[in-house]
């Protein structure tokens, strides 16, 4: 099982005396935390997607590409790139150039996005939302696979058999689906033959396993093999030295991230008793001590019917920097030797 961690490069981290920190200072800290993820052997870092004040993490690729250069061993992917809101051409050429900076450790994860800020950013309508996705996953998918490809569709300008260039190191380049909870979304995958990242944020990981095997199914009835179809888990979570302390730690940083967003939905905010449920034996919180949280990883991936990779959403606590190193230490020396 792969382990790694997905950040959106979160302007909101404060230093040890509380302060906020400058951009600067955040990209600074983020760059800092993959290259150590990297010492520590963790297989995967990925970086989101978002157009909003509190994240930084707009132009994916150029925080991946200066990864790349202080990095030697872990795979760098998004996650998730807001596919539906790109030009694929532009999507696949930036990563293309990645996998070249990295010698061959770029990955994608696409996906529509739930953070809608995109579509009116770059002038397409939410009304589209589904077929513009699948529009452009099927142009991506062509050309990853080809290098000229001819295609027409409803929301680019046709390609007439154009190079696309640069062709990336791996031939295939990994692409990843981002899938939430959509059953369209998971058969989509499926049919496809795509690898599968699932998004749980809250409620119970086992409730997912229906969509899981609906993904698995459709792969099957379109004739790809198991080993094709693997299974991704993107989770919240954090890791310290004992429970309680990842416990305490991590709730008042989450309870203001999700009471905001709730706020802004029209909700209320979030409750300590709805986040002590959420870290409990089924929620899908991955807050522990490094024993519980690998006992954990191993209850989700049964309940799901086997899993290859997480990976852990910790910015949304908004903890210090040195936190998050001692959380990234615990996690490769610590976590990942008892799921291997």
């Amino acid at each position: 099982m792969q382990l790694g961690i997905d950040s959106f490069a979160s302007h909101l981290l404060s230093n040890s005396s509380g302060a906020a920190l400058t951009g600067q200072q955040a990209m600074a800290q983020l760059l800092e935390r993959i290259e150590r993820a990297d010492q520590v052997g963790l297989d995967v870092f990925g970086i989101g997607e978002h157009h909003r004040p509190e994240y930084l993490d707009s132009a994916t690729a150029v925080i991946l590409a200066a990864a790349a250069a202080r990095t030697r061993r872990i795979r760098l992917t998004s996650a998730v790139t807001v596919l539906s809101a790109a030009d694929p051409v532009r999507v696949f050429q930036q990563f293309a150039t990645l996998d070249l900076i990295s010698q061959g450790r770029a990955e994608l994860v696409v996906g529509r996005g739930s953070s809608i800020e995109a579509f009116p950013l770059f002038g397409f309508d939410l009304d589209d939302y589904d077929a513009l996705f699948a529009e452009k996953l099927d142009l991506l998918l062509q050309v990853r696979d080809q290098e000229r490809v001819h295609w027409s569709g409803k929301f680019r300008p046709a390609l007439s058999g154009q190079g696309i260039y640069p062709r990336p190191v791996q031939q295939p380049l990994p692409i990843w689906l981002g899938v939430g909870g959509t059953p369209q979304s998971f058969a989509r995958a499926g049919q496809l033959g795509l690898p599968l990242m699932v998004a749980i944020i809250g409620g119970d990981t086992h409730r997912f396993r229906p969509l899981v095997d609906l993904y698995r199914e459709a792969g099957r009835r379109a004739g790809h093999a198991p080993e094709q179809l693997s299974v991704g888990l993107h989770s919240l979570g954090y890791v310290a030295d004992t429970t309680e302390e990842a416990i305490e730690s991590f709730f008042p940083g989450y309870a203001r991230t999700f009471s905001a967003r709730s706020k802004e939905r029209g909700g209320p905010p979030v409750t300590r008793a709805a986040f002590d449920a959420q870290t409990g034996p089924l929620g899908a919180l991955l807050v522990g001590s490094p024993e519980e949280v690998a006992a954990k990883i191993r209850r989700h991936g049964e309940a799901l019917g086997g899993i290859t990779r997480v990976t852990f959403q910790m910015d949304v606590a908004t903890l210090p920097h040195a936190q998050l190193l001692r959380a990234i230490d615990l996690l490769g020396t610590r976590v990942a030797p008892l799921l291997r």
